[in-house]
Order: C-alpha cells, then sequence, then structure tokens
C-alpha cells in the first residue's frame, strides 16, 4: 500500500544538484555480500544492439554514413557486483564522429577498459554495406547490400585482436543434377531442369593489416563467381543461366575455392568460412565449414 505521503506527480522543473546526486542509491557499485550466486569473474557483460549512424572508411577514401548496430562488452571481476551500463553506451558516443574502421575499435576498446575498470573488452559494430553491381550484360546498375560486422578485443594484456564478418550471398548450381538432366535431354528427349539455389558464405577473417569491406567482397567474387544479381534484363538472365552453367559447384567446392583465395592474402592472419545451400532440391540446407587451420586459431 502507498503512503498517502507519496505524490503521484511527475515534477518538470524538479533539478539535480550535486548533493542531490550523490545521495542516489548506486547497487551495481554495491559490496561484495550484496553479490547474488558465486562471487566469481564474468567474462562478458554489457549491452547489445544499440544503434546510431556512423561514418565508415571506404576504400576510395570517401567516408559513407550507415545506420549501425553496437555490441559492447566488458570483463567483470570477482568482489564487484556489476558494471554502470551506460558507460557502455556513453564511452562509445564519444567516439561517434569519427570515420570508422578496424583500427580505431583498439582506441573505443581502450576506453571501455579504463572508463568500466575492467580487464579486457569486446566490441562489434553491425551494418549494411551497400555497393553498386553492373548487370551482367545490360547497362542497368543497382545497389547490392552486405551484412558486415567489424569486431575487436582487448584482453588483460592490452592484446588486440580485429576481425571482419562478411554475409555473402551467392546462386549454387549442383554438379549431379546438371548432370543428370542432360542426361534426360540426351537419352529420353526429356525436358529436365537443373536445380540450383539462393547460398551464403558466412566470411570471418582475422586481420593483420588495413583491410576494407570492398576488398572481402571482392574475394567472395573471385572465389564464388555467382553472385546473385540486382537489376535484370532478359539477357541478365540468360547470362546468370551461363554463368551457373560455367561455375557449378557442390557445397564443399564452395568451401575450398574461398580457402584458396584467402589463403593467399597476407593481411588476413586467419580466417574461418560457413557456406550454406539453402536446397531447392531437399527440405534441408547443405552446409560446409573451412578454417585455415591455425594452431588454437579460428574454428
Amino acid at each position: 500500500m502507498i503512503s498517502d505521503q507519496v505524490k503521484r506527480v511527475y515534477d518538470p522543473t524538479f533539478t539535480v544538484t550535486p548533493d542531490y546526486k550523490d545521495s542516489l542509491p548506486d547497487l551495481q557499485n554495491g559490496p561484495a555480500s550484496l553479490i547474488e550466486g558465486a562471487n566469481v569473474p564474468i567474462q562478458q557483460v554489457g549491452i547489445s544492439d544499440f544503434k546510431l549512424p556512423l561514418k565508415f572508411r571506404r576504400r576510395d577514401g570517401e567516408p559513407l554514413t550507415l545506420e549501425a548496430s553496437v555490441d559492447g562488452y566488458v570483463s567483470l571481476d570477482m568482489d564487484k557486483k556489476g558494471i554502470n551500463m551506460s558507460r557502455i553506451m556513453r564511452t562509445f558516443y564519444k567516439f561517434k564522429d569519427e570515420v570508422f574502421h578496424l583500427d580505431i575499435l583498439e582506441e573505443i576498446l581502450k576506453a571501455y577498459k579504463e572508463d568500466l575498470e575492467s580487464q579486457e573488452s569486446f566490441l562489434r559494430v553491425s551494418f549494411n554495406y551497400p555497393m553498386m553491381m553492373d548487370s551482367l550484360r545490360s547497362d542497368m546498375k543497382g545497389y547490392q547490400y552486405y551484412r558486415v560486422s567489424l569486431e575487436g578485443s582487448l584482453d588483460n594484456y592490452d592484446r588486440f585482436q580485429k576481425f571482419m564478418h562478411l554475409d555473402f550471398e551467392y546462386s549454387s548450381a549442383c554438379p549431379c543434377s546438371y548432370e543428370l538432366a542432360e542426361h534426360a535431354r540426351e537419352d529420353r528427349g526429356v525436358a529436365a531442369i537443373p536445380h540450383s539455389q539462393r547460398s551464403v558464405a558466412n566470411v570471418t577473417v582475422a586481420l593483420k593489416d588495413e583491410f576494407f569491406v570492398e576488398d572481402l567482397v571482392q574475394i567472395c567474387r573471385n572465389s564464388l563467381k555467382t553472385e546473385t544479381q540486382v537489376m535484370v534484363k532478359r539477357e541478365d538472365e540468360q547470362a546468370f543461366a551461363e554463368l551457373n552453367g560455367a561455375y557449378q559447384k557442390f557445397v564443399e567446392d564452395a568451401a575450398r575455392l574461398l580457402y584458396d583465395e584467402l589463403d593467399s592474402y597476407n593481411s588476413i592472419h586467419d580466417f574461418v568460412v560457413k557456406c550454406i545451400h539453402m536446397e531447392s532440391l531437399h527440405s534441408h540446407d547443405a552446409v560446409s565449414r573451412i578454417c585455415k587451420g591455425l594452431p588454437n586459431g579460428l574454428r
């Protein structure tokens, strides 16, 4: 029951003084006796998916402003009740006017460790990156969007690791289905259409040097050849059918093609690739996963 002395009113004129602010309770920074459960460290605690517009560095040097989703975490030592969650956003906002690239993540991660008095920090910035794409044979152009994340971590020795994630969509025409369709046409005069499907390669690279989204997209294009199209006329649709005929691939082929290309770049320290062919023949997907194979590397 609410006391009659408590007023049900919001006062927009109320001003917070320094003394009043000091009087506010702060349970997150309370003593260890307030900890619920085991008094053990927590590897990551923070907030995810807070959004804001950020400028990103393109390969041509011109910045591009995009809506970004940010995940920020720090470690929590034992004997500490919790962190001040709002500092995750407040610290990040100090950098909101910067042109973002992988190395600026290290500056933010150091600020996280200092502002939240933590041993380790982690950050992921995700966005949809537009690139203009030419049609295969017509004179049309359209924007292809790529799901990208820039990720960084800083351990208790201030060792910085940086990663880029990319989802690359392509078409995969099944070699087995092609041969069976040709057999039906040649041996029995029966029309048959080999199956193909929209597919996606989830690519993660651990980087040593500067790297751009355009670089990773080009690696995927060089490897897989059959990127899905944006703007299409009849001549483009025919060209795409020919392209799929020329570059048929099982899911195992796709993974090995990407491995071959990624492994040739000195800027890429490590990588892991997951290819998913969303089958049009089956009610399930075909999946292949491959990594560079470094000891204690990405898996």
